[in-house]
Formats: structure tokens, sequence, C-alpha cells
């Protein structure tokens, strides 16, 4: 068995620790031992022994540099939003002792951190029953994780907001319960609503909390805007002649799919697609002006523009646009991606193709959206 020669324990032990925080901050990687072990089989080609792998607690020391380097103060505006929404949520469901955990609580966020809390029910269904007359999108998921010959299985609730939540939910009896860190071993810090109440009012001296809890409670999460939009497109019934596929979601969703083709990372572009037509359901007599009332405060300019001029790009590819319109289209930075949209607009009216479902279109501009804030 051979050691790697080319560089010193502490070194190598530094290097993978760097490399594998690159793999979770940047996400692609979620579990600490995944990342350190990708790591070291980048930047070792022969045997490496486990004490030479870093620790979790290590790696995390990593990525909060990397989070302070390439976030500065945006980071700790962010910080302090995650924490008033986490105050929100926890006031929302405090019959079930709600307790925040992790970076939010410790302050060691990045790029795409979630909010995590732990719940202390005996009923999961009374929980999520709670975040429905709330109004709240949610997905339940359950894990069984074999540990020292036992097998425990955690109930997850993720509940997609302004900011993602995973809320853990236990026993009543496991209210007292200390938990341990899979980083340092040590008991997990946890935070009632009153302590996250003081560190806020500790580390933002001055601000009006109560005003702060309304302005969150207020914030409307744009993707609940977009699924309420799109879903009475299932309704909406258009002329045979030119949409034989059927209804208007059936054909946004294809057009969506088609986009993903072209563009997979561009959140704009891809929003332009799913959402063109969500005006059929409000207007059809003038669906790209309601459509864009509808979404108006919740797209970017650019994905605006090319909402609006979506018609054109027809009108682009038989040539009978008016030439004066025609230039200013051109002039128009966004030209080739409006083109590109009119594209996918005319092939998806397919019938009997199989397509993304709403929520799961939605789930991956989510994920695009907080992998490139």
């Amino acid at each position: 068995m051979k050691q790697n020669h080319y560089m010193g324990t502490n070194k190598l032990r530094r290097q993978i620790a760097w490399q594998a925080a690159r793999l979770m901050y940047d996400r692609e990687e979620s579990e600490y031992y995944r990342a350190k072990t990708k790591a070291a089989r980048k930047l070792c080609s022969g045997w490496i022994r486990p004490s030479d792998l870093p620790s979790n607690a290590e790696i995390r020391d990593e990525i909060e540099l990397m989070a302070r380097q390439f976030e500065g103060d945006s980071r700790i505006n962010n910080l302090h939003e995650m924490r008033v929404a986490a105050l929100s949520l926890m006031i929302l469901l405090e019959k079930y002792a709600p307790r925040l955990i992790g970076s939010v609580l410790t302050g060691h966020i990045r790029k795409g951190s979630d909010v995590d809390l732990h719940l202390f029910s005996d009923s999961l269904e009374a929980v999520t029953a709670e975040l429905e007359y709330h109004c709240l999108h949610f997905d339940i998921e359950r894990k069984s994780i074999l540990t020292k010959g036992t097998t425990n299985t955690y109930r997850h609730v993720r509940v997609y907001d302004v900011f993602e939540f995973e809320l853990t939910v236990y026993t009543a009896r496991q209210k007292n319960q200390i938990f341990q860190s899979s980083i340092t071993g040590k008991p997990i810090e946890r935070a009632n609503i009153q302590e996250l109440k003081q560190i806020i009012l500790e580390t933002t001296p001055g601000i009006d909390l109560d005003l702060e809890l309304t302005k969150s409670r207020q914030r409307v999460d744009r993707f609940q805007i977009y699924a309420a939009l799109l879903l009475p497109l299932e309704n909406v019934q258009q002329n045979p002649r030119y949409h034989p596929e059927g209804d208007a979601l059936y054909h946004s969703l294809q057009v969506y799919d088609l986009a993903c083709d072209q563009q997979p990372y561009d959140e704009e572009f891809l929003l332009a697609a799913l959402l063109h037509d969500v005006g059929k359901a409000i207007d059809p007599g003038n669906h790209v002006l309601a459509g864009l009332e509808s979404l108006e405060g919740f797209i970017s300019q650019r994905t605006s523009w090319l909402i609006e001029n979506h018609m054109s790009a027809h009108q682009i590819h038989d040539h009978s646009i008016g030439a004066r319109k025609h230039r200013r289209l051109r002039a128009n930075e966004n030209y080739r991606d409006l083109v590109a949209l009119g594209e996918c607009d005319r092939r998806g009216r397919q019938t009997g193709v199989l397509t993304t479902d709403i929520e799961s279109a939605l789930a991956y501009i989510r994920d695009i959206s907080e992998t490139y804030r």
C-alpha cells in the first residue's frame, strides 16, 4: 500500500478539505463523507489512509470561508432574512415545540442553504394539516438510516417558501432528547422561539422585530404564484387547428421541456417558456397582456420581454412581420432567445408525448435559482 509522495499529510488533508468544501458549496454533493472521498480520489491516484481525510468540521470551516469570500455582505443580509423567516414559521408551528438547528442558527450559511427545524409530534398528519391551513407547499420524505446495527426512520417535511425549510418530525417524547452532531460529535445547538428572538435582536440591534415578522409573512413565494397561474391552464382547450395537442397546460409543459433541451441552465428563458401562455386562463382575447399583468413583480425584465414578444416570434418565422417592428426586435440583445422561444412554441404541439409535471418543472427552476443566486 502506497501513500502519496508528493505532498505532506497536513497539506494533503487541507487540499482534500478545500476540494470537498468546493463540491458542497457548489451543491455537487450534499453529504460530507461523499464529498471528502470524491475529493480524495481526485487528488490522490494511490491509497490514502482514513486518518488523512479531513473531519466534517474542517470541511465546514472551508465552506464558511468560501461563503465569506464569494458572497460578502449579501450573506449577512441573507442570514438575517432566513432567521426571521425561521422565526415566523416556528411561531406558526408553536404547538409542536419547534427548534432551529443547523447553519441558519450557527451562521454558517452558504449559497443554497435551507432552514432546518426540529418538530415534536406523534402525528405527522397534524403537522402537514397545519402547513396546508397556512397554504404552504411541501413534500414528505421518510429516510431509513442504519446506525450501529439499528435502523432508524426519520420523517422529513420539505417546505417550499421564499426559503426552503427541512422539518424533521420527532415523537413528542423525544422533545428533551439530546441530539449529537455528525460534524463535531457534540450535542446539536438548538434554539426555541424565545432564544431565536434574542439572537436576532442581539445580532441586529435596533430592529422592529414585529415589523420584520409582518414583512416576512407578507413576502410571497414567486413559485407558488407560478403554480397558481399554471394549474388553470389544464381547463383551457385551444383551437385544434393550431393546437392539436389539446389543453394549454400540456402545450406549456411541452414548450418548457424543449426549452430545457436548448438552454437547461437559463432560468429566465425557462420561465418564459413555461409561463408564456398563463394569460389564456385569464383573458383569452389578450392573453399576453393578461399574463404579464399577473406576473408583474415576479419575473425579470428579460423574461417579461420574451413573453411580451413571443407571438412576434411566429411572425418572424413566417416572414409576416413588418420591417420596422423586426428592426426593433433585432436591436434587442435577447433577439436570438426570442427566436429560440418561438421555435419551442411551435414544436410544443405534439399529441401523446410525455412531459415534465408542474411540480418537477418548478422544482428544477427553483434549484437553478438557488444555485446561481
